[in-house]
């Protein structure tokens, strides 16, 4: 995945669920600290669609709690040929802990999401800013995804994707939460390269998405 484009990913756990997301997905994110058997999983894996292996932190959301053990996982599906890209928390990169993700998925042509949560604020506008900056420069896209508490929360988001868009950097960026909700369906128009959904939504793994279907259609009417 070169992420030229916008690329609507359907978040899964089960990766049996790629085939509901054929119709509207561009590629599905594996939530593999939610699975029982992620590595097997991906192992077997049969489908159409490219995957984007995520295996979160708690630290950062997710449910992996042993960083070691959490990359080294990591770092062994990125050599599966399904897996196109892979997204590492900006802070493993910045602190060397991923070099060894870094440097398998080099070698077999994995692109990097480097990725930054805030799960309870909307950084300003700087802050925002500055570390998206450093993600691109870690990754291949910059990801981040801010809780909003009201529009002007999603308004400064958007104003910094369109500002790091529009000097050639690649970023995914969203507001989590109800307030924020809308900024799934508009960030692509800012620039955003990745929108991430759940097949159905009460299977979200973050606050705000919207079902796979219904993003899928909302950026199809905004293009």
């Amino acid at each position: 995945m070169e992420f030229e484009e916008f690329v609507l990913v359907a978040s899964v756990t089960d990766l049996a669920a790629e085939r509901r997301a054929r119709d509207h997905a561009d590629a599905v994110e594996f939530r593999m600290d939610l699975s029982e058997g992620p590595q097997s999983d991906v192992e077997s894996y049969d489908g159409e669609l490219p995957i984007l292996a995520t295996n979160r932190a708690a630290w950062e959301g997710g449910e992996a709690a042993d960083d070691h053990a959490r990359l080294d996982a990591l770092a062994e599906v990125a050599e599966h040929p399904a897996v196109e890209a892979i997204d590492v928390e900006l802070r493993s990169l910045v602190s060397g802990e991923a070099d060894e993700v870094v440097g398998r998925a080099r070698d077999h042509g994995v692109s990097i999401v480097a990725s930054v949560h805030d799960f309870e604020t909307t950084p300003s506008t700087m802050e925002m800013r500055g570390k998206l900056q450093l993600a691109t420069r870690r990754g291949d896209v910059g990801k981040l995804a801010v809780t909003a508490h009201d529009r002007s929360d999603v308004l400064d988001l958007l104003t910094v994707t369109d500002q790091l868009d529009g000097a050639g950097e690649r970023v995914a960026t969203m507001a989590m939460g109800e307030a924020g909700r809308h900024s799934r369906a508009v960030a692509p128009l800012y620039g955003s390269k990745i929108g991430y959904a759940p097949v159905e939504s009460e299977d979200a793994t973050a606050p705000g998405q919207y079902d796979l279907e219904t993003l899928a259609g909302l950026v199809e009417q905004l293009e």
